[in-house]
């Protein structure tokens, strides 16, 4: 049975701090506590009952080297962060040859060196797998958890009996510090400031008992350091926000009066339904009249080569080959509100054969959405083919195929000037299709200019008395403008000669 007071939760404390973890100190009082002793506690008869009992445990508790006590059995230390104090085990560190290496020594000379210039000779191959192809739950479980650099310390006792000081098999750990680089201090066990003593009981004949307390020793801050402290602070908190600001600007990049920017962050996902295998597709941007584009804008690309996977039915080959366009549209008559094309991205999709050798797998083209936002867009191909087998003898075998000498004849090519463009004897054949992912984005100093306005009509509107006025107040202004044009095309459709004998009669009393 333990002592009242004591403490039986031994859990671990998390605690935060922004001080150097060198600043920490820790108190630790540790006391042998005897099982005659404690038997004297909590064995004591109630009152009138004393006897032999009592004389017989009062004079075995009164001789100390018998039981094992000493009243002075005890000790108190204050330990810093790291603070080596070996035990009697780990203190023979000389170079003596008579001298018996210590437990410290020995793990000290066993310890393996790790080279920081080592480098893997050419030629040589990584034992390591760079690709797990099944990794297990434990394997995912350990790879897929953040890391943090953990340093700890231990703090040990030696509590062995008299004369047998320096032995392994005594030594217990009495606290265990670990604190890492976001200044989280783990503690276990817990302080002691407002709970009772641990106790530690040793195994063996007489099982001795221990009580220790740890105690935050840590020199406690003053008010007046702690606000100039946070003054220090926020002093440069404000400092590294004013220089982040100086990096981004102040300014918001505005376009033109009367132009569109067009910003385009796109994706060629995927390419399905063709007949070889190892894939590739070569696109470019066409743009129309009135646009234009940076002088460092590329407006073509080449995906990698990418093998199919069945899926389904289909062959599938999966790129997921980013790109970006910028682009921007000028309004040369301000009275035009419309846009009369938008930029076009043509593209062919080509297989590439053991033999390096390439073939048009199809043609297809895809038109820029209008609107802002995220788009998915399957866009389907075809392929100029010859009346029978021969082409696809020599397209298999040979590799090449009948090709177009302009890609923007998919749609209307760009140097048609005629208004009818007839492919009439044109033969062709469906094949895949391939998938893009485009998320458009659309500046103009128009959009902003309508979005005031808006703001503004709103703000009067509220000042007349909200939706219900508002809707009365257009529907009487647009009756009397309905009215009145009903009148000037009455008095138009009448003669002259009517108009004024009208006026006139009017005109007398």
């Amino acid at each position: 049975m333990a002592e009242p007071g004591w403490s039986s939760d031994a859990g671990g404390a998390v605690y935060r701090s922004r001080d150097p973890v060198r600043n920490l100190r820790i108190r630790v009082h540790i006391q042998r506590v005897t099982s005659a002793s404690l038997l004297l506690q909590q064995l004591q008869p109630p009152a009138g009952q004393q006897g032999k009992e009592l004389i017989s445990l009062a004079t075995f508790s009164s001789h100390p080297a018998a039981s094992g006590y000493c009243p002075g059995d005890e000790e108190e230390a204050v330990i810093g962060w790291q603070e080596k104090l070996f035990s009697q085990r780990c203190q023979k560190v000389t170079s003596s040859e008579q001298e018996v290496p210590s437990f410290l020594v020995e793990r000290m000379a066993n310890l393996r060196r790790r080279r920081q210039d080592r480098r893997p000779a050419e030629g040589s191959v990584l034992k390591s797998r760079i690709i797990t192809w099944k990794p297990s739950e434990e394997f995912i479980k350990n790879n897929h958890v953040i890391n943090t650099p953990v340093q700890t310390m231990y703090i040990m006792g030696d509590l062995g009996p008299y004369g047998m000081l320096g032995h392994r098999e005594y030594e217990h750990v009495l606290c265990t510090v670990k604190v890492d680089g976001n200044g989280v201090i783990t503690v276990k066990p817990d302080f002691t400031s407002t709970k009772g003593a641990y106790r530690i009981e040793l195994d063996g004949e007489k099982r001795e008992l221990w009580r220790y307390t740890v105690e935050n020793a840590s020199a406690q801050v003053q008010q007046e350091e702690e606000e100039r402290e946070q003054r220090m602070f926020r002093d440069l908190y404000s400092r590294h926000k004013e220089y982040l600001n100086g990096l981004v600007g102040s300014d918001f990049e505005m376009t033109l009066p009367g132009a569109l920017r067009l910003f385009v962050n796109g994706e060629i996902v995927s390419a399905q339904g063709y007949g070889y295998d190892h894939l590739y597709v070569h696109f470019f941007l066409e743009l129309p009249s009135r646009w234009s584009s940076p002088a460092f804008q590329q407006l073509s690309g080449v995906t990698q080569t990418c093998a199919t996977k069945t899926l389904g039915r289909d062959n599938v080959a999966y790129f997921s080959y980013p790109f970006t366009l910028e682009m921007f549209f000028t309004q040369e008559d301000e009275s035009e509100g419309s846009l009369p094309q938008w930029p076009v991205i043509y593209f062919e999709v080509l297989s590439l054969d053991y033999w390096q050798r390439y073939r048009v797998e199809g043609y297809g083209s895809v038109v820029l959405p209008a609107a802002p936002g995220f788009h998915t867009l399957t866009a389907p191909t075809w392929r100029p083919t010859e009346l029978g087998t021969v082409s696809e003898l020599r397209r298999f075998f040979i590799g090449g195929s009948p090709e177009l000498e302009d890609m923007t004849y998919v749609r209307v090519p760009g140097i048609f000037k005629g208004k009818c463009l007839s492919r009439f004897g044109f033969r062709t054949e469906t094949t895949g299709s391939v998938t893009f992912r485009l998320h458009c984005l659309q500046q103009s100093k128009a959009f902003l200019e309508s979005s005031a306005l808006r703001k503004r009509m709103q703000s009067v509107l509220d000042q007349l008395g909200g939706f219900s006025q508002q809707n009365s107040l257009y529907s009487v202004l647009e009756a009397f403008q309905r009215a009145r044009r009903r009148m000037q095309e009455a008095r138009e459709s009448l003669p002259q000669d009517l108009i004024s004998t009208s006026t006139s009669a009017v005109q007398q009393p």
